[in-house]
């Protein structure tokens, strides 16, 4: 099964895993799993951490950081693709985050869970595991 990580779930993943469901660490770690963390969700923590709203481990910048957590938990990068983007025409308009809502149109082209424990994301077409 392919698995989007959330841009939380990731954090979670790397910084604070109590903060996962049991779920989400069984699917996390199933080897039969891909595990996949969207640029969108690279350039929310780029964002955030450029703006002092999120603070990353031992001081570490974005670019240290991601790659390190990505390897360490096996997860691989997934690219935003044009094919991608069409999809956002066709989402219904539910909630205003674009990080999210590229998450989900990445999920439906890519035929992918979007781990996340988002109750929002949950209304859309997609599917969702927690």
């Amino acid at each position: 099964m392919k698995l989007i990580l959330d841009t939380c779930t990731f954090l979670w993943l790397a910084s604070a895993e109590h903060r996962l469901s049991r779920t989400a660490v069984e699917l996390i770690r199933d080897p039969g799993n891909q595990v996949l963390l969207s640029a969108a969700s690279a350039w929310e923590i780029c964002i955030k951490h450029a703006l002092g709203r999120l603070p990353l481990p031992q001081g570490l910048t974005p670019a240290d950081f991601i790659p390190e957590a990505r390897a360490r938990h096996a997860v691989e990068r997934l690219p935003i693709d044009e094919a991608d983007t069409f999809q956002l025409g066709r989402l219904p308009n539910l909630h205003q985050d674009p990080f999210d809502r590229i998450l989900i149109c990445q999920a439906i082209t890519g035929q992918a869970v979007v781990l996340t424990p988002d109750p929002l994301i949950a209304q859309y077409p997609v599917a969702v595991r927690w």
